[in-house]
């Protein structure tokens, strides 16, 4: 069990969201369930209040939820000096059998709750609110995942054992490691940045022949292969360094904290990339998503990018 002031703040926390997250999900049943806009009768004008105070929930717990999600990036940086072995976050994780579980999870959450948000906001545009039950059955669903990652991340924090060795990012992000991630370095460089690219034109492309479904289906596969592709290959030009892939270490001060960026381009573009295929909104807001996708999508392409051709320009060598 690791107890350190960033852990307790996080739990105290969780015990809040959870305490909403609860009234938000018995709320949204009653919504989903007893939701009829053609009723004029006391409970139906009693639902429509309770929709907003349910929404109000909801949409607060994704505003805390994000710069929470931050913090507990910079929680495990922080706890990682007090473990044997560990240099970053990647040693924290490992550290226990839910941590990449966990992180995943996260990433999920961070994702469905967004969409839950721009599905409201298109919802309260019209007067009819068409998207009302969609809207809570999805937070119904979300909520499952939600309290799942709370469960977890206290399993995670109560299983850490400070005394014992873990292993390094440098061990864990490696050819030679026998973990789950060591398989992607057996693919070929050339062939990842071919899908890199070749997926972020076909990106721009169906942005230009407004293929909302193909756009939305290329953001998808862009997520995966960019975070690939800046294990394997982009890290390491970030920090000019061929051995070091970890994908947690430039979330630290030595890198200007610039992992930060990173993450939130990519987030931000394949977020706005997937509204567009899975939210039925006026054509107006549709086309904000659509160029949201892509300037976010090029500013990460170009950001990263630009450390490969700074460090030949520098030294007149690839990595």
């Amino acid at each position: 069990m690791i107890l350190t002031p960033e852990v307790l703040a996080i739990f105290i926390l969780n015990a809040l969201f959870a305490f909403f997250g609860i009234i938000a999900f018995i709320l949204s049943v009653k919504i989903y369930f007893g939701w009829d806009l053609n009723s004029v009768s006391k409970k139906q004008y009693k639902l429509e209040k309770l929709s907003y105070l349910g929404a109000t929930i909801i949409k607060y717990i994704f505003i805390i939820k994000v710069p929470l999600f931050l913090f507990f990036v910079f929680t495990l940086d922080k706890i990682s000096n007090v473990l044997t072995g560990a240099m970053c976050g990647a040693g924290v994780v490992d550290a226990t059998d839910t941590g990449t579980a966990l992180f995943v999870l996260k990433i999920i959450n961070l994702y469905i709750f967004a969409y839950w948000i721009v599905l409201h906001n298109e919802d309260m545009k019209h007067e009819n609110q068409p998207f009302v039950k969609q809207k809570f059955g999805i937070f119904i669903l979300a909520f499952f995942l939600f309290m799942a990652e709370l469960i977890i991340e206290g399993i995670m924090f109560g299983s850490i054992e400070i005394d014992k060795m873990v292993s390094c990012c440098g061990t864990l992000y490696s050819s030679s490691s026998t973990s789950a991630i060591s398989s992607i370095f057996a693919l070929d460089t050339t062939f990842l940045l071919s899908l890199f690219y070749g997926i972020f034109l076909l990106i721009i492309f169906f942005y230009f022949i407004k293929n909302r479904y193909l756009f939305a289906i290329s953001n998808a596969f862009f997520t995966i292969i960019s975070l690939v592709t800046l294990i394997v290959f982009f890290g390491t030009y970030i920090y000019e360094l061929p051995s070091h892939h970890c994908p947690f270490c430039y979330l630290q001060s030595d890198y200007y904290f610039v992992g930060y960026l990173i993450y939130t381009l990519l987030f931000l573009g394949t977020f706005y990339g997937l509204v567009v295929g899975f939210i039925e909104s006026s054509k107006e807001d549709r086309d904000k998503s659509y160029k949201k996708s892509v300037i976010f999508n090029t500013l990460y392409v170009i950001l990263l990018s630009s450390f490969v051709m700074i460090y030949f320009i520098k030294n007149g060598v690839w990595l």
